[in-house]
C-alpha cells in the first residue's frame, strides 16, 4: 500500500519534468543534483509508480508521469503565483498596514509623515486610527502604535523609543495684552488658567492659580481655548509650534519646560517583523530627526 506523497516534493517533481534533466531542475530549483534525485525517488515510492524514465543522458517522463504532470502543474504554478503575491514576499512593503496614535498627533506631525511614507510606499495602503484610548493591538488586529507613555512593561509588545516630549507655558497675544505677562514663576499664580483634569498639580517651580479658569479632559479642547484667549495652559510644545510661529499664542517663561516622557513606536512582538512596519518604524524616526518635537525655547 502506498504512503501520501510529501506535498513538498511536487515543485521538485514538476521541474524536472519541465527541464528534462535532473542537474537543470537542481539549478532552477538552487538544490544538489542529490537531493532532486532522492526527491524524485521519494514521491515514486510513496506513489507506487514510476513517474520518469532515465538514461545517462536524460529522463522522460512515462505514461503515469505524464498523466501525474497534467495534474499537477496547474497546482504548483497556481501555489506559486499565491505565495509570490502576498505583501510580505514582494521586495517592497505592500498591503494595510493599521496604526493607532493619539489624536492631538494626528492633527500635527502625523499627517505629513503618512504623507512622506505614502509617497515612498505606494503599495501599502495606510489605516490610522487616532485615538487617546490604550488599543489591544493584538486583540484588535493593529500593526503598530504610537504611544507617549514613562514606562512600557507590556512584554507581548516591542517598543521602540523615539523621542523625549516636553510641556511648555502658553497664552494667546490676546490674554497677555489683556492680563499682562507674567515674568517669573511666583507671578503665574496670579493669572486665568486652563488645566487639564489629569494634572494634580503643576511642576515646580510654577505656583498653582487659586481656581483654574477651566478644567477639561481634553488636550485639543485645551489648545483651543488657549489659542481664544481664555488663559494660561501647559502645552505639548510640538502642539503649539505652529501656533507660536503664526503669532496664535506666545510662549510664557521661554526658558522653561517641562519633560514629560517619551514618545514611543510600539508593535507585536514577532520572529519577523513586517516589512511595511519596520518601513513605517524608520520613516517615522527619519521624520523626527529632521523635524524633532522637542527644540528647546521657542
Amino acid at each position: 500500500m502506498s504512503t501520501p506523497p510529501d506535498l513538498n516534493l511536487l515543485p521538485v517533481f514538476v521541474a524536472v519534468a519541465e527541464t528534462g534533466s535532473m542537474s537543470a531542475a537542481a539549478r532552477r530549483l538552487g538544490l544538489p543534483k542529490s537531493s532532486v534525485s532522492r526527491g524524485v525517488a521519494a514521491l515514486e515510492e510513496s506513489l507506487g509508480v514510476q513517474l520518469f524514465h532515465r538514461t545517462t543522458r536524460q529522463v522522460a517522463l512515462t505514461t503515469a508521469g505524464t498523466a501525474f504532470h497534467d495534474k499537477v502543474r496547474p497546482l504548483v504554478a497556481a501555489l506559486r503565483d499565491i505565495t509570490a503575491g502576498l505583501p510580505e514576499q514582494e521586495d517592497e512593503p505592500s498591503g494595510a498596514l493599521r496604526l493607532t496614535a493619539p489624536v492631538d498627533m494626528g492633527l500635527t506631525f502625523l499627517a505629513p509623515l503618512a504623507a512622506t511614507f505614502s509617497a515612498r510606499y505606494p503599495a501599502v495602503q495606510l489605516d490610522i486610527r487616532p485615538t487617546n484610548q490604550t488599543v489591544d493591538l493584538v486583540g484588535e488586529g493593529f500593526d503598530a502604535a504610537l504611544r507617549v507613555s514613562v514606562r512600557l512593561s507590556d512584554s507581548t509588545l516591542v517598543a521602540r523609543r523615539l523621542s523625549a516630549l516636553e510641556s511648555a507655558l502658553y497664552a494667546a497675544p490676546t490674554y497677555l495684552a489683556r492680563r499682562g505677562t507674567p515674568r517669573s514663576a511666583a507671578e503665574v499664580g496670579a493669572h486665568d488658567w486652563i488645566i487639564h483634569r489629569r494634572v494634580q498639580q503643576l511642576p515646580a517651580p510654577l505656583v498653582a492659580p487659586t481656581r483654574p479658569r477651566l478644567v477639561t479632559d481634553d488636550l485639543l479642547f485645551a489648545h483651543r481655548a488657549v489659542c481664544e484667549g481664555l488663559g494660561l495652559a501647559m502645552l505639548p510644545t510640538f502642539l503649539a509650534r505652529q501656533d507660536v510661529t503664526a503669532g496664535r499664542l506666545v510662549r510664557v517663561l521661554p526658558g522653561w519646560s517641562h519633560k514629560v516622557g517619551h514618545l514611543f513606536f510600539v508593535h507585536p512582538r514577532t520572529e519577523h517583523v513586517p516589512r511595511k512596519v519596520a518601513a513605517f518604524r524608520d520613516c517615522v524616526i527619519a521624520y523626527l530627526a529632521a523635524n524633532p518635537l522637542v527644540t528647546g525655547g521657542e
